[in-house]
């Protein structure tokens, strides 16, 4: 007992006394949220915390320039800043994800750690605050509902400018899928059902246009991210901040960053307002209903390879089964296709959290950022997996294609201006029953002429009986 006593050391809050991990960066604050949130097991996500040590670092080069407190102070904050930044002392943030407080944990969690860096570097010993102090330097003229709101933007801004040129990549490998299978007739089906002819690389053509979509309305929502409420403090009427430390902060930031931000005119809405990162989350639901259903297509194409469809094949990048030899999965397009289903679901806690503010703050926000920013995370992840282990790989059997075209009846569809409606399903039915194609019920019924069939189904380059296909 003696011995576990000479390890740590005593710190006080208004709360009374604890006792500290000597080693620890972290203090009371911290101390006091792990003993309170130990839910999820997950600690708060790492772009959220390197982008709060970024509005710490520039407040304390804003404070450098107005003299608020002494030097020496502000610039051992900024080189604890620069160590975290650098991936020093990672293990010493470690309140949990799934915090009340509406990120005030957090918020301590890095003032702390960083106060204990800056002792440390100044030559004190950490847990003495009268070196520099976690609220009365690193927090300085801030508030939780200030640095937490700005710090999340940061780091969104950052995940879905990478996640926006993952899929600029996937839009480019599908729109060379979309070349090289342009001259590739297949069928087209609608319903699940045998609908009309079409070229491989239209299909593929179509993939390309959502996801370009996607990285539009992902180019274009960084807009509103960019404005932060940082100089607001408590509810965004900027009480206890100069106005020239809102101004300096805000250009330290820009610099810091390489982001445009800008001051919010009005802090009080980025403040207690969270149908930003509702958008943001809304366009990801967007963006995962369109993985889901490419993922999904490419799957049914290359299912069997001869009890499905059989028309594509996906690259094989494990082995599929543990009892069955030889079989290979679509693994790729599977582990796309869940973590979709993860961020619509997100989407969902997003949707609700944002919505359940009151008054002047919102008290979810940690449950905003910690979906939101996993969101952004796996799938910029999954999207840039799915185009270099799936998309860029994808064959195509030609054969296959050529042989459901010209044995099924959709052919018929072509003779409607020549036959009639009616005529023409006639044709089709007959077609489907005697196991024959279109081409051939036309000429053994003598329903038109052979240079007459071969001009209308010419367009959809079907071989004459016993003629071998290019």
């Amino acid at each position: 007992m003696e011995e576990a006593r000479q390890h740590t050391r005593s710190e006080q809050d208004t709360l009374g006394a604890k006792a500290i991990p000597e080693a620890a960066y972290y203090g009371i604050q911290t101390a006091r949220a792990m003993d309170n949130f130990p839910v999820s097991g997950r600690t708060v996500n790492p772009h959220l915390i390197h982008s709060m040590v970024t509005v710490k670092k520039a407040a304390a080069l804003a404070h450098l320039k107005l003299n608020t407190y002494p030097a020496a102070i502000a610039q051992a904050i900024v080189q604890a800043c620069d160590d975290i930044l650098a991936g020093e002392l990672m293990e010493q943030f470690t309140v949990d994800a799934l915090q009340g407080g509406a990120g005030t944990s957090t918020n301590m969690n890095v003032n702390e750690v960083i106060a204990n860096r800056a002792i440390e570097l100044m030559g004190g010993e950490r847990g003495d605050y009268s070196v520099v102090h976690p609220l009365d330097h690193v927090n300085c003229y801030q508030s939780t509902n200030d640095v937490y709101p700005t710090a999340l933007r940061i780091a969104a801004i950052g995940l879905v400018r990478r996640l926006a040129q993952a899929f600029a990549s996937l839009q480019e490998a599908l729109q060379e899928k979309e070349a090289e299978f342009a001259d590739v007739l297949k069928l087209g089906r609608t319903e699940l059902m045998d609908a009309l002819p079409m070229m491989a690389g239209q299909g593929f053509g179509a993939y390309a246009k959502a996801v370009a979509r996607d990285r539009w309305r992902l180019y274009k929502v960084e807009e509103r991210l960019r404005e932060v409420n940082i100089g607001g403090t408590a509810i965004g009427t900027g009480i206890n901040a100069p106005v020239k430390y809102t101004f300096y902060i805000t250009d330290l930031l820009q610099d810091l960053t390489g982001y445009g931000l800008a001051r919010s005119e009005y802090p009080m809405d980025p403040t207690q307002n969270m149908d930003v990162f509702a958008e943001v989350s809304g366009l990801l639901k967007a963006a995962s209903v369109n993985l889901l259903k490419i993922s999904n297509d490419l799957r049914l194409l290359a299912s069997g390879p001869v009890g499905g469809f059989g028309e594509l094949e996906l690259p094989a990048v494990q082995a599929g089964s543990s009892i069955m030899p030889g079989k290979v999965n679509p693994v790729i397009a599977e582990m796309t296709g869940l973590v979709a289903m993860r961020v619509i679901a997100n989407d969902t806690a997003i949707t609700l959290a944002a919505a359940s503010g009151q008054l002047e703050l919102n008290a979810f926000m940690p449950l905003i950022a910690d979906t939101l920013l996993e969101s952004l995370d796996i799938m910029a992840n999954a999207v840039r997996l799915f185009e270099e282990r799936c998309v860029r790989g994808i064959r195509i059997y030609e054969e296959r294609c050529r042989e459901l075209v010209e044995t099924s009846a959709v052919l018929a569809t072509a003779l409607v201006g020549h036959i009639g409606y009616e005529k023409s399903a006639e044709v089709a039915k007959q077609a489907r029953l005697a196991g024959k194609t279109v081409r051939q019920v036309l000429l053994e019924d003598q329903i038109l002429p052979e240079e007459q069939i071969d001009r209308i189904l010419n367009p959809y380059q079907v071989t004459k009986p016993g003629v071998p296909g290019k």
